[in-house]
């Protein structure tokens, strides 16, 4: 069966057809290892790790490239706020970051490349760059000239005076254009830095992915895929910069874009005050429960978190275990059970043929074909006895504390204390109580 896919370099959907079918590469951006990830993270982790799925059950042999940003502005000045060094901020972070992986079920990709093992790759493009006139060093700066690549703003599907309108370009009396982005940076006294041509500096962020991606898939590849907040600048600029320097007419064939997540409707983010951290979750929740919520909307489409949609998933859960066995062997998942998927990751249309699957389980048919469905998008991946421990009595907690710690809680937010308020959310949940933030107000209840 063929893969349809929707390209947002294209703006249509179209099907899947890679350069090399023994070998199908695809690179997904990482996590910038400054703080724990959030939900709205976990969205692109649970997305692709679907899309990695799907193409290994059709193709021979799927490379999967995932980076680890572990060198970067945000870094350094978290690494300084938390008065430790960037390398054990950035291992600290990237070891939590797996331990969500590994909690949301997320299969491990292909490779999984560090920004500061790849420094001498970085260079080597910069040097080609500047080589070839897309580049300019000025004052131990290096910055990529947007005006020399013709292509610039295709995949926003925008003009280049509308680009940087719309976006904070960071201004620079180093730049010949404002629209220029940097390529390397020199390092302040007490940063991380590595020697290079334009002296002691660290690489930009745009530049670290076109060279890992080249390393292990090569100068064009099948698939490039992040959240949709990427597109502009990142992606943009990966394209422009990898191009350029590859002498390429393509840099990745196909770009898939997964929809924010949001909190009341307002997309999630750490200005808003409105994270929920993945390892919140830990130990309170199986990580069953959060994929499938992550599931129930087409990855194209906003996803609203809310306790509804998280017990909706874990009631629909605790029904599928009802009939699930251990000991049921696994089986082919039919081409008719997944035809949504095909179709541009239709997760719930998937999850419906799920429903359906298990209607007729109840009355003994096609059990196998139920357990085995549900695998393949990475559910039922735990025993009824681990199921069951999540499944925990409320701890006692009075109606007047609850009040006063949310009230501490929004004196906290006002003040934007947010690791204040983060804090006293985990308070809150630890004793079974769950809070949402909605039209102003703040509702809980008991999970």
């Amino acid at each position: 069966m063929d893969i349809f896919l929707t390209n947002n370099l294209t703006n249509k959907k179209e099907q899947f057809i890679p350069s090399n079918k023994d070998n199908v590469g695809m690179y997904v951006c990482g996590p910038t290892v400054y703080d724990d990830p959030h939900i709205g993270n976990a969205r692109p982790l649970v997305v692709f790790d679907i899309l990695f799925k799907l193409l290994k059950n059709n193709f021979s042999k799927v490379t999967y490239v995932r980076n680890i940003t572990d060198i970067d502005d945000k870094i350094i000045k978290s690494s300084q706020d938390q008065k430790i060094s960037t390398k054990e901020l950035t291992e600290k972070v990237t070891l939590g970051f797996f331990e969500d992986c590994k909690f949301l079920n997320c299969e491990s990709p292909t490779h999984e490349p560090k920004a500061t093992e790849h420094i001498d790759l970085m260079i080597e493009m910069i040097n080609q760059l500047i080589e070839k006139g897309f580049a300019y060093e000025n004052n131990n700066h290096v910055y990529f000239e947007v005006k020399k690549f013709s292509d610039y703003g295709k995949l926003s599907n925008k003009k280049l005076d509308e680009l940087i309108a719309g976006s904070r370009v960071e201004v620079s009396e180093n730049k010949k254009n404002s629209e220029d982005f940097v390529l390397w940076k020199p390092s302040h006294k007490d940063e991380p830095s590595w020697d290079s041509p334009w002296g002691k500096g660290r690489p930009g962020w745009h530049l670290e992915c076109s060279a890992m991606s080249k390393k292990f898939l090569g100068n064009e590849f099948d698939i490039h895929g992040g959240g949709i907040d990427l597109i502009f600048p990142h992606h943009e600029n990966e394209i422009a910069q990898s191009r350029c320097a590859n002498d390429s007419k393509i840099f990745a064939k196909y770009w898939i874009h997964n929809a924010f997540i949001t909190m009341s409707n307002e997309k999630m983010a750490k200005s808003q005050g409105n994270i929920l951290k993945i390892k919140d979750f830990r130990n309170k929740i199986s990580g069953q429960v959060i994929r499938l919520a992550l599931l129930s909307t087409h990855y194209k489409q906003p996803l609203d978190w809310n306790d509804k949609l998280i017990n909706d998933c874990q009631n629909t859960l605790d029904k599928w275990y009802r009939i699930y066995s251990s000991n049921i062997k696994s089986i082919q998942v039919t081409e008719q059970v997944l035809k949504p998927l095909y179709e541009d990751l239709n997760t719930p249309g998937y999850i419906a043929n799920l429903h359906q699957l298990y209607e007729k389980a109840q009355k003994g048919q096609s059990i196998e074909l139920f357990i085995s469905a549900c695998k393949f998008i990475g559910l039922l991946n735990e025993d009824k006895k681990q199921w069951e421990k999540y499944k925990k009595d409320k701890v006692s907690i009075s109606e007047n504390e609850i009040n006063k710690k949310i009230e501490l809680r929004n004196k906290a937010r006002a003040n934007k204390e947010y690791k204040k308020a983060d804090q006293i959310r985990d308070e809150l949940l630890d004793k079974g109580v769950l809070i949402e933030d909605k039209d102003g107000k703040t509702l809980w209840k008991f999970k």
